[in-house]
């Protein structure tokens, strides 16, 4: 990703990513999203491997714009992105950002963020998820411990932060589109509608004119890394459920107690609210793009490029696994309980029986041998009379 400052300067140099560094980067095998995590300790863990997202299988695409440079075409620079929670409260942000950031539909804009003349620009979504154009990892980290940590904005903090990082390239001479993993920002054409692009916009270090198409793949992106997100929570969640049938197998019992299995279920159910429910969820298009069909067609290409809908698909069949898995467990409770009900319900008709017994067994046994006494003198006047 490149920064316009009067002229095209690159931030940090990437020629030494050739044809066949890109053609290396399509033929990684296919893993999850890219995740890395703050450093927390004097001690530096090993970094994860580089995941091959659904863009980076088509990283071929692009190589005709790495390889061949044209005197319009600025240098490669970064889109960096970074998830660290499930999601921020937008409201708490004003008072910590940097001077010259402002609203800008569902996020929050910072037209200028850097340092030692390395200046990109940030956009903060409330799905958790900060998208840094022209900034690398560092400086998205830096970001998001000096503004959205400080300001107390992260709800329900993520163990992991999930990042992914793509690249772009600005052409004047070219329109504005995603090739492979390499977004190409361009001709533009002007919004729909007036409302769409706020006036008086701070200057920033990229240009004004392609504002709302990076608009648009950062909240393509801000939704893959969120989603990624889920994808890693849920993963745990079927891990640590993953010994119940074994248990079922080996004890005939599940293993978990009534109390252990409602909270799994809240769980679960946390996990389909965040995915269908939400107000920020996978499924519903922004509203912004009702109206920009353009806008709406950036947003659209890089979402399909990075296959939410199949991932989304692939979350809910999980989901559903998962609920009927436990509906057999809350069945089995069911059962057990209600057979340790029956049990209890016996045992109390036993100790009553137990109880009578004692209390009026003497007179039932006198009753008894008065009886028995009282028949032969009762035979005995028959025989006189």
């Amino acid at each position: 990703m490149n920064i316009l400052r009067g002229s095209f300067r690159p931030l940090r140099s990437f020629t030494p990513r050739s044809a066949t560094a890109s053609c290396r980067v399509a033929s990684l095998p296919r893993t999850t999203i890219a995740r890395r995590t703050f450093a927390t300790n004097s001690e530096e863990k090993p970094p994860k491997p580089k995941a091959s997202t659904p863009l980076r299988r088509t990283a071929s695409a692009s190589l005709p714009i790495r390889s061949n440079p044209t005197p319009t075409r600025s240098s490669i620079q970064p889109v960096f992105t970074l998830t660290t929670a499930e999601r921020y409260a937008l409201g708490r942000l004003p008072a910590y950002l940097p001077a010259g950031a402002r609203s800008l539909h569902d996020a929050w804009w910072v037209p200028r963020w850097g340092a030692d003349g390395a200046e990109g620009e940030v956009f903060v979504f409330g799905n958790g998820s900060i998208v840094c154009w022209g900034l690398g990892e560092a400086e998205a980290e830096r970001f998001a411990r000096d503004v959205v940590s400080r300001a107390k904005a992260e709800i329900a903090p993520l163990r992991e932060p999930e990042t992914e990082d793509l690249e772009f390239v600005m052409d004047p001479s070219e329109k504005t589109r995603l090739q492979g993993d390499l977004i190409i920002l361009g001709q533009t054409p002007p919004p729909e509608s007036e409302e769409t692009l706020p006036t008086e916009l701070p200057p920033s270090v990229l240009p004004q004119e392609t504002l709302l198409a990076r608009y648009a793949y950062s909240q393509a992106l801000a939704r893959s890394t969120a989603l990624s997100a889920l994808e890693v929570s849920l993963e745990n969640y079927l891990s640590s459920m993953a010994q119940l049938p074994d248990s079922l197998v080996r004890l005939g019992r599940p293993g978990l107690g009534r109390v252990a299995l409602v909270k799994k279920l809240g769980e679960l159910l946390k996990f389909r609210q965040g995915l269908n429910l939400n107000r920020e969820n996978f499924y519903d298009t922004p509203d912004l793009y009702w109206a920009e069909p353009v806008l709406e067609g950036y947003f659209n290409a890089l979402s399909n490029a990075l296959e939410m809908k199949a991932r989304i698909m692939s979350v809910n069949d999980k989901i559903t696994y998962a609920a009927e898995m436990q509906s057999v467990l809350r069945s089995l409770l069911t059962e057990t309980s209600g057979h340790r009900m029956e049990l209890i319900i016996i045992a109390l008709i036993a100790v009553e029986v137990v109880i009578c017994l004692i209390r009026d067994g003497p007179e039932l046994w006198h009753m008894v041998i008065d009886d028995a006494d009282s028949e032969p003198q009762t035979h005995e006047k028959r025989r006189v009379h």
